[in-house]
């Protein structure tokens, strides 16, 4: 091949629910996420499919969940994913966040300062591990913008448990309620997002290899000082672009794996251009030496699955032709779409479906 593939980022992240309505609640009411997509998994047409996403849902803004009230409770571990963060652009609109998930019941630890960013951590009614972190400073503070990630990084000790502010983090919150999402409060899609892999040099090494991601920061697990923890993202030697950024923690040492459930990751996406793009990195892949699927047909996108070394699902997914194709954009989310060789079992597949307001 004769141009290194490099995607640009995340497409989407796709969680497991219990309860499509609670998560509407959730995700759209509290959160203040658009619904992009009400529709059902195309693998299983009993089930809803429900997309999430800024700006019409653009690639690295997009959250869906498959609801499966009978799955049972996942666990996170290696080959999962540990958390999910997504992007507010100031430290005082994720302030605004922590008081309006306390008025609303729910807990959050933070802000933390993490250095790259401040963050806030609370966990969805399902209890899937989630994050809201602020766009700056970046990863820029302790090591030039054009040469990230080519050092072991020591965080500094005040950024580490035990010596950061702890009680200073816990006080700190808004003065006032938040009943309504102001703009500085807009969660502008996938910040990072945190897996634990239990071989973080192959792991690395098959990002780097497979997606043309970059390493861009070598440091500790700032909550317990030992544990390594690497982030790698679609930085061309001078920017890191948003929505890239996958960090690894190194559970090398630990035999606890990620179970599949409820509250836990199903897999992640990351973006190809068009189809052309696509085909080119399965056949890429498989040079690899890695189990690819065939090209799935998802009507809003065109998907390949495999997986990383240690077991984490993976997707690469065009990003178009979006979710505009089979809905208007002024009113998408708004009505159940079925792909078209589902459309003759519609009324059978919404008979099996709970209403959503």
């Amino acid at each position: 091949m004769t141009t290194r593939l490099t995607t640009r980022g995340f497409h989407h992240i796709t969680m497991v629910s219990s309860s499509a309505t609670r998560t509407l609640s959730f995700y759209r009411d509290l959160l203040g996420l658009s619904l992009t997509k009400k529709t059902v998994n195309f693998d299983d047409p009993s089930a809803y499919h429900l997309y999430f996403g800024s700006e019409g849902g653009q690639p690295g803004t997009i959250l869906t969940f498959f609801e499966w009230p009978h799955a049972r409770k996942g666990q996170w571990g290696a080959g999962g994913v540990h958390h999910l963060a997504l992007g507010v652009s100031t430290l005082d609109g994720l302030l605004k966040w922590k008081r309006r998930l306390a008025d609303a019941g729910v807990p959050s630890n933070g802000p933390i300062d993490r250095g790259y960013f401040f963050s806030l951590y609370f966990a969805d009614p399902d209890g899937q591990i989630l994050e809201i972190a602020t766009a700056g400073p970046g990863y820029a503070i302790d090591e030039p913008a054009d040469a990230l990630g080519q050092q072991l990084l020591i965080p500094p000790k005040e950024r580490l448990s035990g010596g950061r502010d702890e009680q200073g983090f816990a006080a700190s919150t808004y003065p006032e309620p938040v009943p309504l999402i102001t703009p500085d409060m807009h969660l502008d899609g996938i910040h990072h997002i945190s897996a634990i892999t239990d071989q973080l040099e192959r792991a690395g090494d098959f990002y780097e290899a497979a997606l043309g991601l970059k390493l861009v920061k070598k440091t500790y697990n700032q909550d317990d000082g030992k544990t390594k923890h690497y982030f790698w993202a679609d930085y061309d030697g001078a920017e890191v672009s948003p929505h890239s950024s996958l960090t690894l923690f190194d559970w090398s040492a630990s035999t606890l794996r990620e179970r599949p459930g409820v509250g836990q990751t199903h897999h992640i996406a990351f973006r190809a251009e068009n189809a052309e793009q696509q085909l080119e990195w399965r056949e890429h892949i498989l040079e690899l030496g890695v189990d690819v699927s065939p090209v799935m047909e998802r009507t809003y996108f065109k998907s390949i699955y495999f997986r990383s070394p240690d077991g984490l699902l993976l997707e690469i997914a065009t990003d178009g032709p979006g979710f505009a194709v089979d809905e208007p954009a002024a009113t998408l989310g708004t009505t159940l779409k079925l792909p078209p060789w589902l459309e003759a079992e519609r009324e059978d597949i919404e008979k099996t479906l709970t209403p959503l307001p």
